[in-house]
């Protein structure tokens, strides 16, 4: 049940020692991991890669459990409540295409060219220049969205024990930073493989309890339709011709803001998710990385959307303007789960939190440490200098996320919050990249201004939505979004080439761009092919069988 809220809080749960034992048990095998990964740890290639020792299907959930964070679960539970079924677009459109395109072009790029981060891959390409703005960019990136893990993970821990919500901030960071700090990538690897299964385990008697209590599938589409969502909270594609839909985003928004520029820019060029590919044992185990995760991806939506549907029909506060929707799961929890069940719902949640934060964290120590401190500030020294520097700015991103969840605090539905940031951080990235991969005349500075002015662009796209110039054009912040992300895209694109046209005679050579760009393969040596003899253990098939079962899936929810 769900207890009276005390001053200031939203909920509160009624928790039995029970429930305490199996977080307690989950809690001490995670920092056990946490120990054990630490005896691995000899070079800072094993700090920050795991020492590209590990094989595709440790990887594969690693890179899902890492996406599974606070986000995931109540963000997009957040969005059924106030979408309904067109929340599934982020994932069948939104998700498993870039995945499958991660896997298939842009991971061979990466993997064989023995980068240690995207920023490097940029320096490479381009210039020192390019290489630090993206990196200055992701860390910033990385800190705020660690800020929404965090905030997600204090929410559920205020529920748990009624603590103000900046004892349960500070509490709930020290455990990701505990088990970072201790073991690197290795144990954020194998906490978020043991995280995937316990997410599951967590979220699959909650589902099955919700929709007993609407009466199954049809009962909810019944109440759904009763809702202020209506008949077009059970459709995809059908009310997307006009901007008469919950999203009130048109198939163009969608098509190109969420489904290319957003999806693109984010599953290809985001580190904190390239980093599992990295850390694999060699170049198929890399590039099926992230088409492992998108199979159980295409069902994911079964675990976050329709509890926050089900949630909606059943809890009228969720009803009324300004409802947050971000209580959607913890409310559901309280309201179903009887004791023992309630322990381990409550563990998967937590651990969605954690692999989420702790995906940010390694991502931000291992771009700080390689492409800002010893790329620009203290080169040359010795390895062991390195992982300590890593370790301490494990530190610092955990202390940057604890100020940051409270900017996450600011907003009833913290995925819009984190689209806003991907339109800024990862779109222009992504324009950067494609144009980089397949046009080898794009100039070292034409990466640098297309990238800064492309996401100064989509900042301003925003700032004009929040000031009232944008806000009747855009509608929702999610598909203001939408059309930022595209802007800040399209702007990178042209400053690039006609920065590329006006620097011309200072495009790198054939010889420096090998395995930077396609048509140009790397000399490096590695096992290019090794595994593809068997069809499930081809990248391309298995990644074009991933793709069609995504777009299948929108058939009878059209």
């Amino acid at each position: 049940m769900i207890l009276p809220a005390a001053p200031g809080d939203d909920l509160r749960l009624d928790v039995t020692a029970l429930d305490y034992l199996i977080l307690a048990i989950y809690f001490a095998t995670v920092l056990g991991i946490g120990f054990a990964a630490r005896l691995t740890i000899r070079s800072s290639v094993d700090f920050f890669l795991s020492g590209r020792s590990l094989p595709a299907w440790i990887t594969g959930l690693a890179f899902l459990s890492a996406n599974l964070g606070a986000t995931e679960i109540l963000g997009m539970a957040a969005n059924g409540a106030q979408y309904g079924l067109m929340t599934t677009h982020y994932y069948w459109i939104g998700a498993v295409p870039a995945m499958v395109f991660l896997g298939i072009v842009m991971m061979p790029f990466y993997y064989r060219s023995g980068v240690h981060s995207v920023p490097e891959f940029l320096r490479r390409r381009f210039n020192s220049e390019t290489q630090l703005l993206n990196a200055v960019t992701f860390a910033i990136a990385q800190i705020l969205i660690a800020g929404i893990n965090l905030y997600a993970l204090a929410l559920v821990m205020r529920a748990l024990v009624g603590w103000p919500l900046p004892v349960s901030v500070v509490v709930a960071a020290v455990f990701v930073l505990a088990y970072i700090t201790l073991g690197g990538l290795s144990s954020a690897i194998y906490n978020e493989v043991l995280q995937f299964f316990v997410i599951v385990a967590g979220l699959v008697p909650l589902v099955v309890l919700a929709l007993i209590k609407v009466g199954g599938p049809g009962g909810l589409a019944e109440r759904i339709r009763a809702s202020p969502l209506g008949e077009p909270g059970l459709h995809t594609w059908a009310d997307t011709g006009s901007e008469n839909n919950p999203m009130q985003a048109t198939w163009l928004g969608i098509l190109l803001g969420l489904g290319f520029v957003l999806s693109f820019g984010y599953w290809t060029t985001n580190f904190a998710e390239v980093q599992r590919g990295l850390s694999a044992k060699n170049n198929t185990a890399a590039r099926l990385t992230p088409i492992v995760a998108a199979f159980p991806k295409i069902v994911i939506p079964v675990l976050t959307v329709v509890p926050g549907m089900v949630a909606l029909v059943v809890f009228p506060a969720l009803r009324q303007p300004g409802a947050d929707y971000n209580n959607a799961i913890p409310m559901l929890m309280g309201d179903l789960l009887p004791s023992g069940v309630l322990g381990v719902a409550l563990t998967g949640l937590l651990a969605s939190f954690m692999a989420g934060m702790a995906a940010n964290v390694s991502g931000f120590n291992t771009v700080f440490t390689y492409d800002i401190w010893r790329g620009h500030l203290r080169k040359g020294r010795p390895d062991a200098y390195y992982v300590t520097t890593g370790r301490w700015m494990t530190v610092v991103a955990v202390v940057g996320g604890i100020m940051t969840a409270f900017i996450a605090a600011q907003y009833s539905n913290i995925m819009a919050y984190m689209q806003q940031l991907f339109s800024f951080f990862n779109a222009p990235l992504f324009a950067t990249f494609i144009v980089g991969l397949v046009w080898r005349r794009m100039t070292p500075w034409a990466g640098f201004w297309g990238l800064l002015l492309g996401t100064l662009a989509g900042v301003t796209s925003y700032l004009l939505y929040l000031l009232g110039p944008l806000e009747e054009a855009y509608g929702t912040e999610l598909n203001a979004s939408f059309w930022g992300a595209g802007i800040a895209f399209t702007v990178d694109v042209v400053v690039s080439v006609a920065v590329s046209l006006a620097t011309r005679g200072t495009a790198k050579s054939d010889e420096e761009l090998r395995g930077l760009v396609r048509g140009l393969p790397s000399d490096r040596p590695d096992d290019f092919h090794a595994g593809d003899e068997k069809w499930y253990r081809s990248p391309v098939k298995l990644g074009l069988g991933a793709l069609a079962l995504s777009l299948a899936c929108y058939i009878p929810f059209w």
